[in-house]
């Protein structure tokens, strides 16, 4: 009989690690007192837990504090200001390699993730190989019990595959833990670690997609079809939601960064030490465009039968730009609203009661204005970037020139220095008295507003609190004021937390909500990981690229997203884009960048399109909150935040291996630059 404990044995001899854990260590599903798989899997109950503890790797891509949301503070939407995070600075600034050590726990787990999420697919394994032991569940008969063991298969399946791609994101081809015969092996089957080597790059799709088919071969549609269901079953893996990741991964797949690498020969030379493999793929094949986008419309196809929608109807207000403000915040307000494809509750305790027991706190640094002795930490803001990059109300236009958004200063871009595109009614400098905000703060007085501010769509002013605006709750009615001066609600700190960017991140606090201590930060509410929004500008995008591209449907599924947000056509913004490859090619990833803001999508947006190196390479631009007057704050400085400049290079497109790692899998080969 085999013992549970082996488990451990056989992680540790795939991650080898240094530390020997114990049971309890990342096994907490209260089997404690179950001493083999077999007595584990044969009943319902205990087989339902474990399934449960293989949720509790999922990552927490919403969390940017300590979690893998930091993608959102390494990327160009945001500005980061927190001095004391070191092991943030040094992925920002460039200033690591792979023998770099990271904070420990949680914070390490996220940024370094290779033991994760090996642990993680050992247990999908462990999960898989031994669920059709299962002999009873809730006294259902042979038939509903096989049909039950099907699906709990399929859901490890999918999170299996979904743990292979959180790997790939990150570092680029791994290695897939399968036999000579192409089908994963058992945890138990010895590992040297001395003679393993990474899959190539096309390996490593090719096993997460078949993996992901054979998943939505088996899971159901709806949660509901578990049979039993609770709001804790909310969340369960279903049809769509690894139809949804395979969307990911076939997008990831045709991207330049895995697919020829735009002509550049950045990954001619990376081939195995071992057994001369090429690791990518370094011919560009336009056919991986096709792949992908029929990989979208099939989800869309599913979506269009009722099973999924945009939120459109969450408003009560007749006004238009309210009522797409409403909108916009209902995805992430209104739990299990039809728009989330696949999506996880914020965890509430270490016990994994819920199938979505990985997720944690929502945006928890994202904070207010310093409200009732409420401290407004904002050690991670919007950048101006992403300020400068939410359209025009009126024209529908991007503020700044498609794909020229600023000029440069030394090799950087320098955003003091934007591009205005002069039919988008955009201003970058002047002020509007008098100025009321369009939505969501009836009760604020007119105001004197930067001209910069004014004319943006309902996304703004959902998403952003501009230095001078209301913070949007009618029991305080307080403005967010940022400089340097004792009667702001923020004022400007040379140390210490302090907004240092002169705009806050709102888009995670609804209307209204109260603030009054710090743990009302801390979200409880759903992260939609995967929306229909998504799979809309997926497929758009993969209109543009494909071999035989098709504009005109693509401007159609942009516009889908566009018309939720109260804007007008693209083809009204911008007349002959239809016709245009290029210049749809950059309003579709002005687009992404826009919807899809602080969700952890532009990071790896930025990655895979090969556009980081040029887009991040910039200076610490914010706005003057040193100055001590309102009208002086709106000054575009780099000298405010006291960090190194945020660095970009060829190297960091994949994440190094971990010199720990490799000194003990001598046989792997480490990513370029390392």
């Amino acid at each position: 009989m085999k013992k549970l404990t082996f488990i451990l044995i056989a992680t540790a001899a795939l991650t080898l690690s240094a530390c020997s854990k114990i049971y309890e260590d990342y096994l907490d599903v209260q089997l404690h007192d179950q001493a083999t798989i077999e007595e584990i899997f044969s009943q319902g109950n205990t087989a339902h837990r474990y399934l449960r503890h293989i949720y509790s790797f999922i990552p927490e891509d919403e969390s940017i504090s300590n979690r893998e949301g930091w993608v959102v503070a390494r990327s160009d939407e945001a500005q980061f200001s927190w001095t004391q995070w070191v092991y943030y600075l040094i992925f920002r600034e460039g200033n690591y390699s792979s023998a770099t050590t990271v904070a420990s726990g949680d914070a390490d787990k996220a940024m370094r993730p290779w033991d994760k999420f090996y642990q993680a697919i050992s247990q999908c394994t462990i999960f898989i190989n031994n669920i059709d032991l299962m002999k009873e569940y809730n006294n259902k008969d042979a038939n509903e019990l096989a049909k039950i063991k099907k699906q709990m298969k399929a859901e490890a399946k999918f999170l299996r595959a979904y743990y292979y791609y959180c790997l790939i994101r990150q570092y680029g081809p791994v290695y897939i833990w399968m036999d000579s015969d192409g089908k994963p092996v058992t945890p138990d089957i010895k590992i040297d670690g001395s003679k393993i080597e990474r899959n190539t790059m096309q390996e490593c799709f090719d096993f997460i997609i078949s993996q992901l088919d054979e998943a939505i071969a088996e899971l159901p549609v709806h949660v509901g079809d578990y049979g039993e269901i609770s709001q804790d079953w909310t969340g369960r893996a279903t049809r769509g939601a690894a139809m949804a990741v395979k969307c990911r991964v076939t997008l990831m797949q045709a991207s330049p960064l895995y697919n020829g690498q735009n002509g550049t020969g950045l990954y001619d030379d990376f081939v195995s030490k071992t057994n001369g493999k090429q690791f990518m793929n370094t011919t560009y094949d336009a056919t991986k465009w096709d792949i992908a986008a029929q990989a979208q419309k099939d989800l869309i196809d599913l979506a269009e039968t009722g099973e999924y929608a945009l939120v459109t109807d969450a408003s009560s207000s007749d006004d238009p730009m309210q009522a797409a403000a409403d909108n916009y915040q209902a995805i992430f307000q209104k739990p299990w609203n039809k728009e989330t494809i696949w999506g996880w509750w914020k965890r509430e305790s270490s016990e994994y009661g819920s199938y979505l027991a990985g997720a944690g706190q929502i945006m928890c640094c994202a904070l207010a204005p310093q409200i009732e002795g409420v401290g407004g930490y904002s050690g991670i803001t919007p950048s101006l970037k992403l300020v400068d990059a939410f359209p025009m109300q009126a024209t529908g236009r991007y503020p700044l020139q498609l794909g020229n958004m600023y000029q440069k200063t030394d090799g950087r871009l320098d955003y003091s220095k934007p591009n205005v595109d002069p039919l988008s009614g955009y201003q970058a400098e002047g002020w509007k008295e008098g100025y009321k905000v369009p939505v969501n703060a009836p009760w604020a007085p007119a105001f004197k507003a930067h001209i910069s501010t004014t004319g943006r769509d309902a996304r703004y002013y959902q998403c952003i609190v501009p230095n001078g605006f209301p913070w949007p709750n009618k029991n305080k009615q307080k403005f967010f004021t940022c400089y340097n001066n004792t009667e702001c609600t923020s004022p400007f700190r040379t140390s210490g937390d302090s907004n240092r960017a002169g705009y806050m991140w709102r888009k995670w606090y609804p209307t209204d909500k109260q603030l009054d201590n710090w743990q009302a930060y801390q979200m409880s509410v759903v992260y939609p990981s995967i929306r229909l929004a998504e799979i809309y500008l997926n497929y758009a995008e993969c209109l543009i690229e494909k071999s035989t591209p098709d504009l005109s449907k693509a401007c159609e599924y942009i516009n889908k997203v566009r018309k939720r947000a109260g804007l007008n056509n693209i083809e009204t913004a911008y007349p002959g884009i239809d016709g245009n490859q290029k210049l749809l090619r950059e309003a579709l990833r002005m687009e992404r960048m826009v919807e899809f803001n602080g969700e952890a999508i532009r990071h790896f947006d930025a990655v895979r399109w090969m556009i980081a190196a040029e887009e991040y390479t910039t200076k610490n631009w914010t706005l003057k909150c040193s100055a001590t007057t309102y009208e002086e704050s709106y000054e575009r400085v780099s000298d405010d935040c006291p960090l190194g400049d945020p660095t970009f290079i060829n190297r960091d497109y994949l994440f190094p291996i971990y010199a720990g790692h490799l000194a003990q899998m001598t046989n792997m080969t480490q990513n370029p630059g390392f």
